[in-house]
Parts: structure tokens; C-alpha cells; sequence
């Protein structure tokens, strides 16, 4: 797993304005390719997401978790995952929104050596 330059930009900003940040890939109906970034605790886990680690971001305390759905992670399980960050509108759950900007997952199958 991985984070664009221009993420990692946007994360320490928004952190700034909302404190420490998750984010959580559903592969629900609403924005279901956009990860969705939440202030860390505004959206409920539970035993139907999976942890797929934490991003270390320069300038910020503390890692941001990553979260998905376990239905969305059996698809995704062979793929390396970037976050990235482009313009355009997302869902208005997601942090990110107010800023005219959306973060967005690339994704790409793994090597044998991953």
C-alpha cells in the first residue's frame, strides 16, 4: 500500500483542520471506488473490514489506518493500492470533499516477489 505525494500534502492539511484521519474502502453503492477519509473513530469497524495497514505520512504524529470491506478485499487481496488524490467532487462524507478535490485508488496486480 501506498500514498501519492499530493495525498500525503492533503492528509497533513486536512489533519490540521480534523485531527488524526482514516480512511475506509467499502465498495458500497455511494463512491464505492473513492476511499472514504473519516476523522479516526467517526466511522465504525467492525468484524466485516479488514486492517490493511497504516500509511506513515511526513509531518504527521501519527499513521493513518486503512480499512475495507472483507467483500471488496477478496477482489482487491492481489492488488497493490496507492492512494492518490485527484480534482473533482467526492462523497460528502469524506473530508476531503469541501476541497474540490477526491481521494481515489490505483490500483495494480502484485509481482511474484510482493
Amino acid at each position: 500500500m501506498a500514498l501519492t505525494a499530493a495525498a500525503a500534502e492533503l492528509l497533513v492539511r486536512l489533519t490540521e483542520r480534523h485531527g488524526p484521519l482514516m480512511f475506509h474502502q467499502s465498495g458500497g453503492c455511494c463512491d464505492g471506488s473513492s476511499p472514504m477519509c473519516y476523522p479516526e473513530g467517526e466511522f465504525r469497524l467492525g468484524a466485516s473490514d479488514v486492517h490493511l495497514g497504516d500509511l506513515r505520512v511526513d509531518g504527521l504524529e501519527r499513521p493513518v489506518g486503512v480499512w475495507m470491506s472483507k467483500a471488496q478485499f477478496a477482489y482487491w487481496r492481489h492488488t497493490h493500492l496507492t492512494i492518490d488524490v485527484v480534482e473533482g467532487r467526492g462523497s460528502g462524507f469524506s473530508v476531503e470533499a469541501p476541497e474540490g478535490v477526491r481521494f481515489l485508488i490505483r490500483s495494480r496486480l502484485l509481482t511474484d516477489e510482493e
